[in-house]
């Protein structure tokens, strides 16, 4: 087979079902047939225009498949039909960047993202994958693939905004949005320690999907203004913590105003034009305040982490995977997931359509909510 199927970005607002070459591995690369995989806030970004990558391009970044092929250099450490996951970041590992820490800038700035950003991505029956021995991460057998499709990006990235936050045992956490990578930072939350979760929304339903991860209060925006509740239960300083996990002004500016001086906003979100930080709420500078951003950790040790987490049932994200739908069914896949209907939260796609009974399939989680 010198082809294969892929979804490709035509320009903003088509994209396509097409058939492509299939890719062939260097030495260092590896060839995964996708499994599964699922579709991002980022993704609707870039097909509305809003983040640029060039036409032609196959989109896609959160990609759990079996190794297709190996490039030279990689046979000793992999196996051919292994399963395995690879982030929405592929760091190289070698680079400045790298070697100071900072994978996801790899090469420079958001320089680790390649997927369907620089390089064809995980809408696909094949994937190319760069560095293929800093990104292949096994997944353990007792896994499924829905089990584990939420870590190369959705639960690394909400997971970052807890820990880029630093928070600690007993602080109080305001998570401004609780779309699908907010519920995750709520849950890094948990998982961190936090004693006060505080789960903010414009949408009840979401709020009550806070709830199941760990929130202790959830307030919606559509109420009034939330930060006055949010100095209310914190004696009047305001939050160690808060999370903006949107990409918005309004929420932007509501976590600044929530936290205490001294204390930290860890930022999640994509943002497009002008972010202003209020006056009153900034301190003039001077309130000891950090504001901290964070691009999605990868590679295979970072996978294998989050994958430990979910193989011994410290995390369960699978009531986020809310529908099915074969890769085929692209356009009523996005369609849906981009105006948030149905109480979508994520859409899991499958190359191979057999996977999906009629090609679309609704799963109950028993509370609908919707992404960000």
């Amino acid at each position: 087979m010198k082809t294969m199927k892929a979804v490709v970005f035509k320009g903003k607002d088509r994209i396509a079902v097409e058939e492509v070459p299939k890719p062939r591995p260097r030495a260092g690369e590896a060839v995964i047939r996708v499994t599964t995989t699922t579709i991002c806030g980022t993704d609707v970004h870039i097909v509305r225009g809003e983040y640029p990558v060039k036409p032609g391009l196959v989109l896609g970044h959160e990609p759990v498949g079996v190794i297709e092929e190996l490039g030279p250099g990689l046979e000793e450490l992999y196996s051919i039909g292994q399963r395995v996951i690879v982030g929405a970041i592929t760091p190289c590992g070698q680079c400045f960047y790298c070697l100071n820490g900072v994978h996801s800038q790899c090469g420079g700035g958001i320089g680790g993202w390649r997927f369907g950003n620089t390089i064809n991505g995980a809408w696909a029956e094949y994937l190319l994958v760069p560095d293929a021995r800093a990104n292949l991460a096994p997944i353990p057998k007792n896994l499924t693939d829905e089990e584990v499709v939420l870590c190369p990006d959705i639960f690394s990235t909400g997971l970052s905004g807890a820990e880029s936050g630093n928070i600690k045992v007993g602080d109080a956490v305001a998570i401004f949005a609780q779309g699908p990578i907010g519920l995750c930072a709520t849950v890094g939350a948990k998982l961190k320690g936090a004693s006060l979760i505080v789960g903010v929304d414009s949408n009840d339903e979401r709020l009550a999907v806070a709830r199941r991860f760990g929130a202790n209060v959830t307030l919606n925006t559509k109420n009034g203004d939330p930060v006055p509740e949010i100095k209310r239960l914190t004696e009047g300083r305001g939050v160690d913590v808060a999370i903006e996990a949107l990409g918005r002004q309004e929420t932007f500016e509501n976590a600044l105003r929530a936290i205490r001086p001294g204390g930290t906003l860890s930022s999640l979100g994509v943002y497009s034009g002008k972010l202003v930080a209020p006056y009153e709420a900034f301190y003039a500078g001077l309130g000891d305040q950090k504001i901290v951003t964070t691009l999605c950790p990868g590679g295979k040790e970072r996978m294998r982490r989050l994958m430990t987490m979910v193989e011994n049932r410290r995390v369960d994200l699978t009531a986020l995977v809310t529908h099915k739908f074969a890769l085929d069914q692209i356009q009523e896949a996005f369609d849906l997931f981009s105006h948030q209907r149905n109480g979508v939260l994520k859409v899991a796609l499958y190359p191979d359509a057999t996977r999906v009974q009629g090609g679309r399939e609704v799963v109950d989680v028993g509370v609908a909510a919707e992404p960000r």
